[in-house]
């Protein structure tokens, strides 16, 4: 009984890892957005003169628009990649662990499983 809330308590905590590290590449997305929301304005005051063709006004904009936000997402994907390189061996970390509990209960269910395969489990494999 106790190794299953031992358990149980290992997954939320993987979980919760999880879920901060989403929530910090969220920010990240967020702010990058807000950045070229900001900029959005400034981006489209381009004009010099009078010109025929608008269409050539709407493409130098999405130029502009396309490398500003190419710029402000180069300075922060150092960043992302950390943060989705640490999420990804979360992720297999947690698949990983819910994977052998579940086959730890299945073991159990049949009497196959004893608490000193729990133990050996946790601790790689070492005896205490």
């Amino acid at each position: 009984m106790m190794h299953s809330i031992d358990a149980q308590v290992e997954l939320r905590r993987l979980e919760e890892a999880c879920r901060q590290t989403r929530h910090q590449i969220d920010l990240i997305e967020r702010q990058i957005i807000r950045k070229m929301t900001a900029l959005i304005p400034s981006l489209g005051q381009r004009r010099h003169g009078h010109r025929r063709g608008k269409r050539l006004e709407h493409e130098a904009f999405l130029c502009r628009y396309r490398s500003n936000l190419a710029a402000i997402t180069a300075e922060c994907q150092p960043d992302i990649d950390a943060l989705s390189s640490k999420l990804a061996r979360q992720e297999a970390a947690f698949a990983s662990f819910h994977a052998r509990i579940s086959l730890m209960h299945d073991c159990a269910g049949a009497g196959q499983g004893t608490e000193d395969d729990l133990d050996s489990d946790r601790s790689g494999g070492r005896t205490a």
